[in-house]
This record gives C-alpha cells, sequence and structure tokens, in this order.
C-alpha cells in the first residue's frame, strides 16, 4: 500500500475536512512536501537553485542548517552533520523532482522523502500550486 493510500487510510475524509475546518485551512491534497538531505550548504543551495529557479518543480526550499543523520550504510553505522532541504511542490511533480535530486546529487543515494499535505493556510497553498509549474501531458 502506497503511503499516500495509507494515511487516507488512517486519516478518513471526514476527519481531514474536519481538522481542517476546525483550523480554517485549505485542503493540500494535491501537494507534497519532500525532504532531501545534502552533505553541505553549497550543495544544498544548488539543489534549491535548480528546483525552483531552473525546473520550476519546487515553490519555496527551505534549508536547515546542522542536523546530524544517524544511518547505516555499506555496513557500517555512520553520525554525520548534513543539511536538510524541506521542499514544497506539487504532488505530480515529485517524480521528476526525484530524477532531478539524482542527476544532481553527489549521493549514491540521495534521500528524498515526500509526505502529502493534508491542509495549511489556503493563500500559502495556492501560492504552491500557482508557482510550481505543472507537468507538462
Amino acid at each position: 500500500m502506497s503511503p499516500l493510500r495509507l494515511l487516507r487510510h488512517l486519516c478518513p475524509p471526514s476527519a481531514t475536512r474536519a481538522m481542517s475546518a476546525a483550523a480554517g485551512t485549505g485542503s493540500g491534497a494535491d501537494l507534497s512536501v519532500v525532504y532531501v538531505t545534502a552533505p553541505s550548504d553549497e550543495v544544498a543551495r544548488r539543489l534549491a537553485t535548480l528546483l525552483v529557479q531552473e525546473r520550476r518543480l519546487a515553490a519555496c526550499v527551505n534549508i536547515v542548517p546542522a542536523v546530524t543523520s544517524v544511518y547505516e550504510w555499506e555496513g557500517e553505522v555512520h553520525h554525520d552533520n548534513e543539511v536538510l532541504l524541506i521542499i514544497k511542490a506539487r504532488a505530480e511533480s515529485v517524480p521528476e523532482l526525484a530524477a532531478a535530486v539524482r542527476q544532481s546529487h553527489p549521493y549514491d543515494c540521495p534521500e528524498v522523502l515526500a509526505l502529502p499535505v493534508l491542509g495549511g493556510s489556503e493563500p500559502y497553498l495556492q501560492w504552491v500550486r500557482d508557482t510550481v509549474r505543472p507537468k507538462q501531458p
């Protein structure tokens, strides 16, 4: 089961609508927040510029410095300082966004995790929709 389908199963539409109404927010079901980690601020800024300016696959990228990632890679546990990118995008653009990150990222297996947006400030959500170019047929 896909993560989005699982989330929809766990949080039925009536509950999502109730949460949105209580918070005074709009639906963001067509949007995603994508996490990507990078080894340095320079790489993070290059990826952010690629996604926002060059490819128009993201409306906004927050660059969060100094996160520590603990993970196993090739049989060893690593504790690495990284930079976190929090990317706001259209859900339909996630495959193209992930491909752009993989092509431009120095890691062999870069982290690209897309999470569905359940709601938020409607003016902000609309701004994301208006800023990110729609998927071409």
